[in-house]
């Protein structure tokens, strides 16, 4: 048996043995040798769980194991999961994670400490949950020159944008609601201000480009002043609201990399993904648009995602599965405040006048009825429209619009 060990037992954790245990027949059917957990390290204790005598809470037991072939890092967060991470490499032990964060922060890093000791390290769950997504960009699509994606790649906040239009809520009641559930965590600050959106997208754009696009460079904006004002809106411009993350390879060679909310016309694909689901649209130059879809969080569907990864690497023991991604390359981003779009505005009814010197009249009437003036911009560069939206008194909140190309 190809033993393993996985680093926190919570949703994930948890998640991945049981995968693990209740799809033994079919995994071990597939890895000859059979795929065995044999320590869970966790702080806690799990007396009433059927994998309690597998607990442990000294990681030296697992890395001075030398049965342990693949550790399962669902531990989140940057320590200790990247001190954690980087011993078993450097001892030449698989590495498969969930943990967006540390792979944004330090992903080529850990790639190259697993080529340099045979081994590999592995992320098919940071991005989409269970969809499979990093593995066809890396195998499937290496031959195609992706130019652009456009993806929604958070549940918690597609599901509190979902339930805002169908039922008129208000954010803070449906952020409630989501914690109730499990969706949002107590803290939800990484969803719902876009930084979990922004790793990951950071991350897609590393492996299609094969450098580093750095997280702090990535335009980051949320969706906590989103209110049912803006869902009217959107309404009115036959779309919806969705949070986005965007690259897009411009012709000088640099990549736009952003994450904020938009509105997304219906006849986008995009538009019918809703609750915690996640859909992502990948624009090649030959294959022209593919799309992913599934549910991009949750327990078993992370879970199947991180045991993906266990099974290739059970495949290839002693052996780097390569991944391109070159730490030693900073992409530089195009200038974000140079990407060009439209843009919903909401205003007082009065500042009608003061819409048209800014804007011009060429502008998209919405509404002018309801003590708005609600409208949509021509295209415009981020500091064209900054500076503009500026010269208004009464800028209620402004929302850019998804292109329809």
């Amino acid at each position: 048996m190809i033993q393993t060990a996985v680093l926190g037992f919570g949703t994930v954790g948890s998640g991945v043995v049981e995968v693990l245990d209740r799809n033994s027949d079919k995994i071990n059917g597939t890895v000859r040798e059979g795929i065995n957990v044999k320590y869970i390290l966790d702080l806690r204790e799990f007396p009433e769980s059927p994998y309690r005598d597998k607990v442990v809470h000294d990681y030296d037991v697992i890395l001075n194991d030398p049965d342990i072939k693949i550790i399962c890092e669902t531990m989140g967060g940057k320590e200790p999961a990247y001190t954690f991470s980087r011993k078993a490499l450097e001892k030449g032990i698989s590495v498969c994670t969930s943990n967006k964060e540390l792979v944004a922060a330090k992903g080529p890093e850990l790639i190259s400490i697993a080529k340099e000791h045979n081994c590999s390290y592995m992320f098919e769950a940071s991005v989409g949950g269970g969809i499979p997504l990093l593995r066809p960009i890396v195998t499937s699509l290496e031959q195609e020159k992706i130019t652009k994606v456009t993806g929604i790649l958070n549940g918690t906040t597609n599901y509190i944008l979902t339930k805002m239009d169908a039922e008129g809520a208000d954010f803070d009641e449906t952020l409630g609601e989501a914690q109730a559930k499990g969706y949002a965590e107590r803290n939800p600050e990484a969803d719902v201000e876009g930084y979990d959106t922004g790793r990951k997208i950071a991350i897609l754009t590393s492996l299609i480009s094969g450098g580093t696009v750095k997280f702090e460079d990535v335009y980051c904006e949320g969706i906590a002043k989103i209110t049912q004002e803006d869902f009217r809106a959107a309404r009115l411009a036959g779309g919806v609201i969705k949070l986005l993350g965007i690259c897009e390879l411009g012709e000088d060679g640099r990549y736009t990399v952003m994450t904020a909310p938009f509105i997304v016309g219906r006849e986008s694909p995009l538009a019918m993904v809703n609750d915690v689901y996640n859909g992502i649209l990948i624009h090649g130059n030959m294959v022209d648009d593919v799309m992913f879809y599934g549910q991009g969080a949750g327990r078993y569907p992370t879970a199947s995602a991180v045991v993906a990864d266990v099974v290739d690497c059970a495949r290839n023991i002693g052996k780097w599965i390569p991944i391109d991604w070159d730490g030693s390359k900073v992409e530089e981003l195009a200038p974000f405040f140079e990407r060009k779009g439209k843009f919903m505005v909401r205003v007082d009814i009065d500042e009608r006048a003061a819409v048209a010197m800014a804007f011009g009249t060429s502008v998209q009437v919405l509404d002018a009825a309801t003590g708005e003036f609600t409208f949509i911009t021509g295209e415009l560069t981020e500091k064209d429209f900054a500076d503009k939206a500026a010269s208004l008194k009464t800028v209620r909140n402004s929302i850019r619009v998804l292109a329809d190309k």
